[in-house]
């Protein structure tokens, strides 16, 4: 991976003809959106995130997601960030921005808009809310791959959206040329197991649970989009590219040493603890868009706990 180990390669359709080969394997950073105290975009800080994730050895760059405060985010300011991130990835890196929601229609205009500002693959999740039918969400998925050349990545997270891709249902989308994989963070083994049988090989699966990457990667998964590399980029790197090699031996040193800050990242809503942290450790400010709002002082407090034990805050004024 980032440092010479194999990675698997997608055919993710063609633009003018030419065959597009992206690397999806390894570690997505699901990035945050820092805001200035006045509440705008913080052009400088999204520029510093994106050099500290590439200095570390990130393999790819998700932009736009839950944690980047999506629902939030007007649509300049999301094509704004996935420039801002594919001039300073400079082709060294892939951008996969955050693409997904309720409006079929919607969606489609925005992956445009997406494809038109540099991304190189899209990250989409399952429609909230509506709760469509199995069926329902393969014509949605088909309806946005079929209006795009990009790459989709297609994110299953339940617990927020209230609607769970069936293993059978992600078979099906594996058929589709560009639908390369899926980001599963259903919290449920026993699906994932059932999603790696049913998948075909070059089908990624992708762990959207930091804590949970190591036992999906045993049963066939192939990296993390991840929270805590927000934080610690270099680490979760690390882990990855040692379990990628198969020594989940030495990647459960680095596992059980970070589990600590995978936890707490989530001890209120994300992204409110992973900001917090980040803003203690002097990478970003601390505000939030509503309704997002700061955590509560005892939480504060365990996040700045974990942080000083994994001797995070050096530097910085706490």
């Amino acid at each position: 991976m980032g440092q010479g180990t194999a990675r698997l390669v997608h055919d993710a359709g063609r633009v003018g003809g030419a065959l597009m080969r992206i690397n999806w394997t390894g570690v997505g950073t699901a990035l945050v959106t820092p805001f200035t105290k006045a509440g705008g975009l913080d052009e400088p800080a999204v520029r510093r995130l994106a050099r500290r994730q590439i200095d570390a050895g990130i393999h790819f760059l998700v932009p736009c997601g839950t944690t980047g405060e999506n629902p939030t985010l007007t649509l300049a300011e999301r094509v704004r960030i996935v420039e801002i991130l594919v001039d300073e990835a400079g082709g060294r890196i892939p951008v996969l921005a955050g693409a997904g929601g309720y409006d079929t229609k919607e969606i489609i205009h925005l992956a445009d808009q997406m494809r038109q500002a540099g991304a190189t693959g899209l990250l989409s999740v399952t429609p909230y809310y509506n709760k469509p039918t199995q069926e329902g969400l393969y014509q949605h998925f088909r309806a946005i791959a079929e209006s795009t050349p990009l790459p989709i990545i297609v994110y299953n997270v339940p617990g927020r959206t209230g609607v769970n891709i069936d293993p059978a249902t992600l078979a099906r989308l594996a058929t589709i040329p560009n639908i390369v994989g899926v980001k599963e963070a259903s919290g449920n083994i026993t699906q994932m197991c059932e999603v790696c049988n049913v998948a075909p090989a070059d089908f990624l699966v992708l762990s959207g649970d930091d804590a949970i990457t190591l036992p999906l990667m045993a049963i066939g998964g192939r990296g993390i989009i991840s929270v805590a590399s927000n934080e610690i980029p270099a680490d979760i790197v690390r882990m990855v590219e040692t379990a990628e090699r198969g020594d989940f031996a030495a990647a459960r040193v680095v596992h059980r040493r970070i589990l600590p800050l995978m936890q707490v990242n989530f001890i209120e809503a994300n992204p409110v603890p992973v900001k917090a942290a980040m803003a203690a450790m002097g990478l970003i400010e601390e505000v939030y868009r509503l309704p997002m709002c700061s955590p509560r002082p005892e939480s504060r407090e365990k996040i700045l706990k974990v942080l000083r034990g994994l001797d995070l805050l050096k530097g910085a004024l706490v």
